[in-house]
């Protein structure tokens, strides 16, 4: 059991780490690149809700191991050949009630960044005026996701609702050891990926 004073110092890397809103209509469902199909679930749903007329999968690969290898999860039910995090997102999608024509394509990025600025180019091609849209994350990944997106479209309110595909929650995370690990190194990630970004900011002020 970890000592009061420690869960205390803790709840604020919590707090800023497992962000989530409720879900409100929206012009579009961002789901990034990932090998679970838990995102590309929740966004089907929410799109049988009514909450967008389009979902935007994206991505190629994780660009550390240069191809796809596979549905981490659920590969009875997700059993096809899947070049790119795209084309088996999409089949997630259309498994679970999304029709091809509310699917857009983006197949290229191998890392949350180009995630961001790659969905950019897609909607703008596409004259989508995206003023609200949804992020469909992996619950530790919620708030990095947010920060790349909202450097892409910071005129557009993001609205984050995340899954808890590796069941890793606000509530859980530090009970083991190999989820504070994750839950921290992603949240290193959250500094040391915007350093450039953060320097440039000073440069200007």
């Amino acid at each position: 059991m970890i000592d009061r004073k420690y869960r205390r110092f803790a709840s604020d890397i919590t707090d800023f780490m497992f962000i989530g809103d409720e879900p409100r209509k929206s012009d579009i469902i961002f789901v990034p690149g990932n090998d679970k199909p838990q995102m590309a679930e929740r966004a089907a749903e929410l799109y049988r809700d009514g909450f967008a007329r389009y979902v935007l999968p994206s991505g190629r690969w994780y660009i550390g191991l240069g191809y796809f290898p596979g549905p981490a999860t659920e590969s009875d039910r997700y059993s096809g050949t899947y070049e790119t995090e795209w084309v088996f997102l999409r089949d997630v999608l259309m498994k679970n009630g999304v029709p091809e024509e509310a699917i857009l394509r983006e197949d290229r990025a191998t890392f949350t960044y180009e995630n961001a600025i790659n969905c950019r180019a897609v909607t703008d091609r596409a004259g989508l005026d995206v003023r609200r849209a949804i992020l469909v994350t992996n619950t530790i990944h919620a708030r990095r996701s947010r920060m790349y997106f909202r450097l892409l479209y910071p005129d557009t309110e993001l609205i984050s609702c995340p899954v808890a595909a590796t069941g890793i929650t606000r509530d859980n995370w530090l009970d083991r050891p190999e989820r504070v690990e994750a839950v921290i190194s992603e949240f290193e990630r959250c500094g040391g990926q915007f350093m450039d970004i953060l320097k440039e900011m000073a440069d200007t002020v």
